[in-house]
């Protein structure tokens, strides 16, 4: 009894994780660039009453009798799927159709990365994000510019006041990585490479790297399945009630054996 107490509390703990990554997508169903979160799990060790193989006699061997001593949360993979994009009609808006981030320089100089391109411009004309970090590489529009082209090649073009031509004020680049999904993730929409995703590749838009191509005035949305994640919180909140049980039953029977013995 005293196994599965322990057994049935580490299915309690590793489902309360898992509604914890299902409320964290829900949450943020609407924020723009988001990436879902599934939790992963392995089972953890077992106790071998009876080791597999074990000789049950000179002619035969033992199937073995192990009990399994519950369940543990391994890691909340990413899922990278494309989300839909939103026609914004602000012209410093991006989306981005491929697999590539934009890349953010923060205060301190460190790069970090983003799927949210709902950009704006700084008092000195720079692209920048919703949280005022650069957008790389850095483009400044001049305060006369009276509109911005960006094409899905990530050239940025502006329209300038006695000039015939537009003037052409730089090309964004994107980024990706070996493995995508192991990028962590820091808030504000942005993440940070780790050892897992491996060293930034970075190109122009429309490349062979598969970065994608930009779509102006628009944004994309985050790519959370809301009908799916309720259908993960149902399951979720139907297994911590299963182990629940389990822990009622354990308990009962234990309550019973000390009653026995007084």
């Amino acid at each position: 009894m005293i196994r599965a107490l322990y057994t049935a509390a580490s299915g309690m703990s590793a489902q309360q994780a898992n509604l914890d990554t299902v409320a964290n997508n829900l949450a943020n169903s609407g924020t723009a660039g988001f990436r879902a979160r599934q939790m992963q799990f392995e089972d953890m060790i077992y106790q071998n009453l009876v080791t597999p193989g074990a000789a049950d006699s000179q002619q035969t061997m033992s199937a073995g009798l192990q009990i399994g001593l519950g369940t543990k949360s391994t890691s909340s993979e990413m899922i990278m799927t494309q989300g839909t994009l939103n026609q914004t009609g602000n012209q410093y808006d991006l989306a981005i159709q491929g697999g590539g981030f934009f890349q953010v320089s923060k205060p301190d100089g460190t790069i970090e990365y983003t799927r949210a391109g709902n950009f704006t411009r700084n008092n000195q004309g720079t692209i920048v994000t919703e949280d005022g970090d650069t957008v790389l590489p850095a483009i400044t529009v001049p305060q006369n510019a009276t509109s911005v082209t960006i094409s899905q090649y990530g050239v940025v073009t502006a329209t300038i006041p006695g000039q015939t031509n537009p003037a052409q004020l730089g090309t964004i680049q994107l980024a990706t990585f070996p493995n995508p999904e192991g990028l962590e993730s820091v808030g504000s929409n942005l993440f940070q490479q780790s050892a897992a995703s491996g060293n930034p590749i970075t190109d122009t838009p429309g490349g062979n790297s598969g970065m994608g191509t930009l779509q102006q005035g628009y944004v994309e949305n985050s790519n959370v399945d809301v009908v799916g994640e309720f259908v993960q919180m149902i399951l979720a909140q139907r297994a911590y009630e299963s182990n629940s049980k389990v822990v009622h039953v354990a308990d009962d029977m234990y309550s019973q054996i000390n009653n026995l013995v007084q």
